[in-house]
């Protein structure tokens, strides 16, 4: 590879490292796997599973910075738009019955560029 191949890929290496920095250190992935446990009870109601609760504590514990939370919210919204039947009133509900503080709203409406 020729001096300039090199420069090339380290640009792109930098930029990489950019976008991961900026998109936080939150995996939609484990966020989606984390929350599963809460589909049933966003789609039917009724109680909110114990392992629903742990998933949305560890959302909370995770998302440290602002990065992080905005991250989250974003993963948040676009999972909520591909399940279809869920009760949007139960899950921006949901941290407060688990005893959780989230710093913004569970829709698919929220502005996650305002999350701070």
């Amino acid at each position: 590879m020729g001096g300039s191949g090199v420069v090339k890929v380290a640009c792109v290496l930098v930029i990489c490292m950019m976008v991961a920095g900026v998109e936080g250190s939150i995996s939609c992935g484990k966020l989606a796997s984390g929350l599963s446990p809460c589909l049933d009870y966003l789609k039917k109601g009724g109680a909110v599973p114990p392992g629903c609760c742990s998933g949305i504590k560890a959302l909370r514990s995770a998302a440290k910075t602002t990065a992080d939370r905005q991250a989250a919210c974003t993963c948040l919204k676009n999972l909520s738009k591909s399940y279809t039947g869920l009760n949007l009133g139960l899950a921006s509900g949901l941290p407060g019955k688990c005893g959780v503080s989230i710093p913004y709203k569970f829709s698919p409406t929220t502005d996650c560029t305002k999350v701070t």
